[in-house]
C-alpha cells in the first residue's frame, strides 16, 4: 500500500484538522466530533442544511459546506457511516430555529443513524427531516442498500436545496425542491480499477489489466458488467443509456449534466466522456444547460467516473444558477 498518510486509524482526524487549517474562512470543527460546521452558522432565520457519510468520498461532503451549500457535514471513518450523535450534534450546531435538512444518501447504515439522529434532535426540540438520495440506476438493491444507491447526483441536491435555503425558504419548501431533484436526477458509474481503504491495506476488489466494471458503486459494490475495457464511447454509450432510459428523458428536456472523476481519472478522461454525453443528448433532442466536469464524489484511488443527468425546469434552472462559494464548488 502507498498512501501519503502516518497512522491509518488517524487518517480522518488528520484530514478533518488539515481541511479546517486550510479554510478557517469556512468551516470550523465540532469539539469532540467528526463534523465540519460553516464558521458562519447558524445563520438566523434559515433552514439549515446538514450532509454526511462515510469518509474516503472527498471533496463529499465537507467540500461543499459554503455559501448556498451544505451547512455542516458528518464525516465517518473510511466507507462507513457517521454514528447518530454525530448527526444530530451537526444538526444542533447549525439550528436558528428554522429547522434542519438531512440529505442522506440510500445507504443502510446511513439511513439507520440519520433516522435515529432525527428522532433525538425531536426529542430536544430541533425540528429535522430527511431527504433520501437514490439516482444510481446501475442496481436495484447492492451490498450497502435496500434500493438504489446514493452518488454523485447528491452534489445536485446540496446545490439546489442549498440555494433554498440560503433564499429564507422554510424547511418545507427547502425539503420540497430537495426531493424533486432527487426525482429528477439518475446517474451511473463504472471503475476501470479498485480502491485501497487505509486500515485494510489492499484493494477491496480486483480488476485484471484489461478489464472494467460497469455500474461500480463508489466503495466498491459489484456492477452490473464486468468486461474488457472498451473505447470511452462505447463505455458512455453504455451508461448514457440507462440514465436516459430510467425517468425517462425524452426530446424538449432541458438538464445539467455532471461527469464525475471517482480519484485517479485525469480531467482529460473526463473531457472526453462529457463529448460522448453531448453528442447523445443532441442526438436525443436533448438540451444540455449546464455542464459540470471534475471530482465531486470519489472513491478514494478508484480509477473510473459516473455520469449525472438532471431534469430541469425554471425553478431548478434558476437555484442551480444561484451563488454559491463552498471549498469545492464555488459559482458566481
Amino acid at each position: 500500500m502507498k498512501k501519503l498518510i502516518n497512522a491509518p486509524e488517524n487518517v480522518v482526524q488528520e484530514m478533518l484538522a488539515g481541511m479546517v487549517m486550510a479554510h478557517p474562512e469556512y468551516v470550523r470543527k465540532l469539539e469532540g466530533y467528526q463534523c465540519l460546521v460553516n464558521a458562519q452558522a447558524p445563520v438566523a432565520g434559515k433552514v439549515g442544511l446538514v450532509s454526511g457519510g462515510g469518509s474516503g468520498h472527498e471533496p463529499a461532503h465537507a467540500g461543499f459546506i459554503g455559501r448556498g451549500m451544505l451547512d455542516a457535514a458528518c464525516v465517518g471513518n473510511v466507507f462507513s457511516s457517521p454514528t447518530p450523535d454525530h448527526f444530530l450534534e451537526a444538526a444542533k450546531a447549525v439550528d436558528s430555529g428554522a429547522g434542519v435538512l438531512m440529505v442522506i444518501k440510500n445507504y443502510s447504515g446511513d439511513l439507520m443513524n440519520s433516522q435515529m439522529a432525527e428522532e433525538m434532535a425531536e426529542f430536544e426540540g430541533v425540528k429535522v427531516t430527511r431527504v433520501i438520495v437514490d439516482d444510481d440506476v446501475a442496481v436495484k438493491n447492492s451490498t450497502y442498500t435496500t434500493g438504489r444507491r446514493g452518488i454523485a447526483g447528491t452534489v445536485f441536491v446540496h446545490k439546489i436545496a442549498g440555494a433554498k435555503a440560503a433564499q429564507g425558504a422554510s424547511l418545507d419548501e427547502v425539503k420540497a425542491v430537495a426531493e424533486k431533484t432527487v426525482a429528477n436526477v439518475r446517474s451511473m458509474g463504472m471503475a476501470l480499477s479498485p480502491c485501497i481503504v487505509p486500515i485494510a491495506g489492499k484493494a477491496n476488489f480486483s480488476l485484471a489489466e484489461d478489464e472494467m466494471e460497469i455500474g461500480m458503486g463508489i466503495h466498491g459494490e459489484p456492477g452490473i458488467t464486468r468486461s474488457k475495457i472498451a473505447p470511452a464511447d462505447e463505455i458512455v454509450s453504455a451508461l448514457m443509456e440507462k440514465i436516459l432510459d430510467d425517468i425517462p428523458f425524452v426530446a424538449g428536456d432541458e438538464v445539467a449534466v455532471m461527469v464525475n472523476g471517482l480519484g485517479a481519472t485525469p480531467l482529460m478522461e473526463l473531457y472526453i466522456v462529457n463529448r460522448k454525453v453531448a453528442e447523445i443528448c443532441a442526438a436525443r433532442g436533448i438540451s444540455i444547460y449546464r455542464t459540470f466536469v471534475g471530482e465531486y464524489m470519489t472513491a478514494l484511488e478508484m480509477a473510473g467516473a459516473s455520469i449525472s443527468v438532471l431534469r430541469l425546469d425554471p425553478e431548478l434552472k434558476a437555484l442551480l444558477d444561484a451563488p454559491a462559494d463552498a471549498i469545492a464548488f464555488k459559482q458566481c
